[in-house]
């Protein structure tokens, strides 16, 4: 294999990226987590969030994952997501639209399990709007 990491990001609908890198920057269900070549082999769930990958040629690229998982092995990194796109593509108002949705949700909660879940719905759907509102081109990790 060539120096560095060996990436795929796949999604229902394309292969987004296979590329070799020198690292990325993953939304891990239990926080970011970065993996470089020769990485401890490890399966994990991703939560809705930005892939920052690091180029062999010092250029970052950002891509939106709804969620899925991640497999590092002696391969290199696969993702495989619910849903990905670059960051260009990632629509703000659909996120927008999700959010007054989740609101709703909560608002019209009728038992506190209810309540508590609509509420890490609507946490989680805000925390990715404040992400996406930093990126802007920029590195956020």
């Amino acid at each position: 294999m060539a120096e560095g990491l060996k990436i795929e990001i796949v999604s229902p609908e394309r292969l987004v990226l296979s590329e070799v890198v020198t690292s990325v920057t993953v939304p891990g269900t239990e926080g970011y987590f970065t993996v470089m070549d020769d990485h401890a082999p490890f399966m994990t769930t991703l939560r809705p969030g930005f892939i920052t990958v690091n180029g062999l040629d010092g250029q970052d690229a950002i891509y939106f994952v709804k969620g899925g998982f991640a497999d590092v092995s002696p391969d290199g990194l696969t993702i495989l997501a619910e849903r990905s796109v670059p960051v260009a593509e990632f629509d703000h108002t659909d996120l927008a639209a999700q959010i007054k949705a989740a609101e709703a949700e909560l608002a019209a909660a009728a038992t506190p399990e209810d309540k508590s879940y609509a509420q890490e719905v609507v946490s989680a759907l805000l925390n990715l709007a404040i992400e996406a509102g930093q990126i802007n081109g920029s590195h956020i990790h």
